[in-house]
Order: C-alpha cells, then structure tokens, then sequence
C-alpha cells in the first residue's frame, strides 16, 4: 500500500470512538464499517486500532508494517504518520494495531501523560476530517484516554435485558474520567427480531439505533471489505448507513 498523503488538505474533525466494556460485541465491525461511510461522506478518515487483536486491520486486508511500534506511538513519541497505512479505498488510511498494544495501559501509567491520545488525535486531525478509534474491552488508562480524546462514543450493546446495565456501567466508567464527557450512543449490536429476548431489548430502547444479525456482516471478514461494498444493499449496509447519518447528526448537534 501506499503512504498517505500528509499533505491533503483538512477539514478539521472529529474523533469517534467504538468503545464498551465486553468483547464479542460487534465493536471491530462497527468501527471498520462506520469508517467506510464516513468516507463515503466525503471526509478523510483514520482508523485507528488501539485493540491489540488488530481486527480492524484485518478487515481492511492490513497488518502492522512491524511489531512494537504502534505502542511506541504513546511511550517514545513516534511519529503516528510513519506507521498510517492506506486501504484499498479512496479516503480512509488506517493505524494498525500489533502486540505491543497489550502494554500500553502500563506505559501509560508509566509516562503520565494523561491527554496523550487526545494530543494524538488533535495533530492527525490536521489532515483527517475523522478519526475512529476501535478500542479495546478495558476500563484502565487507555480507556480514560479515549473518553478525553473522543467528540463522540459510540457504545455497542448485545441485545438482552441487561443492555442498559451494560450502558450504565459505560457510561459511569466515561463520567468518571472527565469532567465534561463527551455524547455517548449506545447501538443495539447484532439484534435478531426472531429471538424474544432481543424483541424485548428493542422495545425496551425504542430511540437506540440497531445493526442486525446477518450473514453480510460476518462477510466483511470473509471478503475483507467493508459491507458498503460487498453487500451495499443489505438491510445491514442500510444500517450502518442510518447510524452514520446519526452519529453526523450528534456530532452538529454538538458543535452547535
């Protein structure tokens, strides 16, 4: 692939965060889809893996050109712009993640630069119209980082009658590490009308937005694509497309 154009011009921005508190959400597919059409809306976008899983990389047909430098992004003050990488795609580059990533909780507490990323985040912004964090299933430093980094959180939810337990619990672990949180959505993942339990989840949060269960989601792994090109029609690709359209809608509402 090749290195990304530092010098495009900007839009200024927006930085996104997919964030909860359990794995085996849906989180990696939201955010690699969610990326695709903020492209598609004209801003140039960076994904950036901060899950040392790397699926978001994966999904894009990406690795990390090498292991234990994504991590010294945050120790050593590496050029974030060295290790972006582009898609197939016209306007979405991506920051792998490897596994240095695991450490960087402990790094974090190590340096105590608690407004790292969201000095990270502010100079990539200079040439990103957006930016999307996939972020790991933690509470610790790196999750406190992404809350002062983010404009916005998006908050995946498995459809159960726990779901809004699971939203109070994120939303308690974000108020506790700002003062001035920024908007939380939280998004019914993988909701499958044909199960009571997910109907009850549904009628319970009536104003959540949804993705659905659906093969066309799981094969974004398979073709290494986003749904919006594999499956464009999809009833899931048309969510994805509703929730995008809702996460620009918060993010006017904020900025007005």
């Amino acid at each position: 692939m090749q290195e990304p154009d530092a010098d495009r011009p900007s839009s200024g921005g927006a930085t996104i965060a997919i964030y909860s508190v359990k794995g085996g959400v849906g989180k990696t597919t939201f955010a690699a889809n969610l990326a695709w059409y903020s492209a598609q809306g004209g801003h140039r976008t960076l994904l950036w893996d901060l899950d040392a899983a790397g699926g978001s990389g994966f999904l894009y047909g990406l690795e990390a050109k090498g292991s234990g430098l994504a991590e010294e992004v945050f120790s050593r003050d590496r050029s974030p712009a060295k290790l972006i990488q582009r898609t197939a795609w016209e306007g979405i580059d991506i920051l792998p993640a490897d596994e240095s990533i695991r450490a960087l909780d402990a790094q974090l507490m190590r340096i105590g630069k608690r407004k790292r990323l969201a000095r990270l985040t502010e100079e990539l912004s200079a040439n990103y119209g957006r930016i999307v964090l996939d972020c790991p299933p933690v509470m610790n430093e790196l999750s406190a980082q992404v809350v002062r980094a983010a404009d916005l959180v998006i908050v995946p939810l498995p459809p159960s009658p726990l779901s809004a337990r699971a939203f109070d619990l994120v939303v308690r672990e974000i108020s506790g590490n700002t003062r001035r949180h920024p908007p939380i959505l939280p998004v019914l993942s993988m909701l499958d009308l044909r199960r009571a339990l997910h109907r009850q989840a549904r009628d319970a949060n009536p104003n959540w937005p949804s993705v659905p269960y659906a093969s066309a989601v799981e094969q974004c792994a398979v073709h290494q694509q986003p749904i919006g090109v594999h499956s464009p029609q999809s009833p899931a690709a048309q969510q994805f497309a509703r929730l995008w359209r809702a996460i620009e809608a918060k993010l006017a509402e904020r900025a007005g």
